[in-house]
C-alpha cells in the first residue's frame, strides 16, 4: 500500500479534485455527477474525479491510499462512497481549487475501484470556513485499488451534507450515451470548421475590395496587389470585361502613361505604341529592358518630368465577426516585381551573383517625394505588351497611375471609359 498523500490539504467552494489531463480540465458540477447515485465523489467525466467536502474554505484532513486489493472498510467512517475510475494518462495527480497546490499520485493507466470516505461533514458544513489555529473540522480518505468497472454506489450514509449531494447526483438527468458524446464532438467541429470558413472568406472579401476574386486574378500575377489598393472594383471591371477590352485598356494605359510622361514625341516611343495598336511585337529597344532603359537615358530629348508619389486611398480595416480569440488569416503572400531602371539593375546582379539588394518602403508612401515619369512610364509599354491579355491591363494601368502620382484618380476615371466602352 502506498500514501502519496497524507496530512491536510486546501479546500474552496468544497472541492477538491483529482486530475489525469491537467491541460484539458473545464469539467462542470452536473457533468461530474450525471447519471450517479453517489453524489460525494464525481466519476462521470473520463478521466477526473470531483471530490465534495464538507467545509466550504479551509484546510481538511485528508489521506489518499494505492491498495494492490480492496481494503477493509474502517467503520469509523460515517460517509462512505464507492465510483469505477480509468486515468486517461500516466500523470495524476490530487488538486486542490484554481490549481494552487498538487500532489502526484503515481496511478497506472488502469481500471480502478475508487472509494472515498468522509467524517465530519455536518460540522464543517455548519462553520463553513476553518482559518489557521483552529481545529480540524472534517476529514477524508481517498482509496484506489485495481478492479473492474463496476457501478457507483453509496455504502454508507450519516451526514445531512452528504444525503444533499447524493439527491442532487440522482435528480440529475442521465450522461450522454457514447454515440450521443461522438455527435455532439462532430456538431461542435463542423461548427468550427464552418465559421473558420467563413471567417476566411470574409477575409478574402475585404482583401479583394469586397467581393470574392475570380481564379483568373488569383493566378494572374504582375500588378495585380497595386491595383487593387488604387480601385478594387476597376480590377474587378477589368477582370470582367473579357480579352478584347483588356486589351484596349492596356493599349489605352500605356499611351496616357507615355503622354503624361512627354514621351509620345520620341520615335522610338511613338513606334512602340504603334505597335501595341496594331497587336504586333514590341520594336527595339522595347524587346530588352536593359536596352529600353539605356535608351531612356542616352536620348537628350527626354523630358525632365517628375511627380509627386501616388497614395491609395484609405480602407477601413478588416472587422471579422468572430471572437477577439479567434486567429485572423494570415495575410496573402505578395510577389514582388522589381521595375523601373532599377529592374535591368537587379536582373545584372542576378545573372552575376545569384544575390541582389533592394530598397523598399514600409507603410504608405510619402506624397512629398518626386518621381520621374518618364521612368515609371516605359513599364506601362511593356506591360501591355503582356501576352495575357488581363495581365497586360493590370500592369499598364498600375504603371500608368504611378506616372501620373497625385493626378491618378483622373486617369483612373478614364480607364473606366475605356473598360465600359464609353471612350472614343
Amino acid at each position: 500500500m502506498r500514501r502519496p498523500v497524507e496530512g491536510e490539504v486546501h479546500v474552496h467552494y468544497g472541492q477538491i479534485y483529482v486530475e489525469t489531463d491537467p491541460d484539458n480540465f473545464e469539467l462542470g458540477l452536473a457533468e461530474a455527477f450525471a447519471g450517479q447515485s453517489a453524489g460525494l465523489c464525481g466519476a462521470a467525466a473520463p478521466g477526473t474525479l470531483w471530490l465534495n467536502t464538507g467545509l466550504h474554505t479551509g484546510d481538511v484532513g485528508f489521506a489518499v491510499e494505492v491498495h494492490e486489493q480492496a481494503p477493509p472498510l474502517d467503520p469509523a467512517w460515517e460517509d462512505v462512497v464507492e465510483v469505477p475510475f480509468r486515468p486517461v494518462s500516466a500523470g495524476s495527480a490530487l488538486v486542490e481549487w484554481g490549481g494552487r497546490a498538487s500532489w502526484q499520485l503515481g496511478l497506472e493507466e488502469t481500471d480502478y475501484r475508487v472509494r472515498y470516505c468522509a467524517k465530519g461533514m455536518d460540522r464543517a458544513s455548519e462553520r463553513d470556513t476553518r482559518v489557521d489555529g483552529e481545529p480540524p473540522l472534517d476529514c477524508y480518505l481517498l482509496q484506489f485499488w485495481p478492479a473492474p468497472p463496476e457501478p457507483d454506489r453509496v455504502l454508507k450514509q450519516t451526514s445531512q451534507a452528504a444525503a444533499y449531494w447524493h439527491r442532487y447526483a440522482r435528480e440529475l438527468p442521465p450522461p450522454p450515451t457514447p454515440a450521443e458524446r461522438a455527435e455532439a464532438e462532430r456538431r461542435a467541429r463542423l461548427a468550427q470548421e464552418t465559421a473558420e470558413r467563413e471567417r476566411r472568406l470574409a477575409h478574402e472579401r475585404w482583401e479583394w475590395g469586397g467581393q470574392p476574386p475570380s481564379q483568373a486574378l488569383r493566378d494572374v500575377g504582375g500588378n495585380v496587389w497595386g491595383l487593387l489598393e488604387f480601385d478594387p472594383a476597376l480590377l474587378h471591371a477589368i477582370d470582367a470585361a473579357g480579352p478584347a477590352a483588356q486589351r484596349a485598356v492596356a493599349v489605352f494605359a500605356a499611351r496616357r502613361a507615355c503622354e503624361a510622361a512627354g514621351l509620345t514625341a520620341l520615335d522610338w516611343v511613338a513606334d512602340a505604341l504603334t505597335a501595341l495598336a496594331e497587336g504586333r511585337p514590341l520594336p527595339p529597344p522595347f524587346d530588352d529592358d536593359a536596352r529600353m532603359w539605356q535608351a531612356l537615358a542616352a536620348d537628350p530629348r527626354v523630358p525632365d518630368r517628375t511627380v509627386g508619389r501616388a497614395v491609395p486611398p484609405e480602407r477601413p480595416p478588416f472587422r471579422s465577426s468572430a471572437s477577439a480569440d479567434d486567429p485572423l488569416p494570415r495575410p496573402q503572400e505578395v510577389a514582388w516585381a522589381v521595375v523601373g531602371p532599377a529592374a535591368a539593375v537587379a536582373e545584372a546582379a542576378a545573372s552575376k551573383s545569384g544575390i541582389c539588394a533592394g530598397a523598399f518602403t514600409i507603410g504608405r508612401p510619402d506624397p512629398s517625394v518626386r518621381m520621374s515619369q518618364p521612368h515609371m512610364a516605359l513599364p506601362a509599354v511593356t506591360g501591355a505588351a503582356e501576352p495575357d491579355p488581363l495581365r497586360a491591363a493590370l500592369d499598364a494601368v498600375f504603371a500608368a497611375v504611378v506616372t501620373f502620382g497625385e493626378n491618378h484618380p483622373a486617369l483612373l476615371a478614364e480607364v473606366w471609359s475605356v473598360c465600359e466602352g464609353r471612350h472614343g
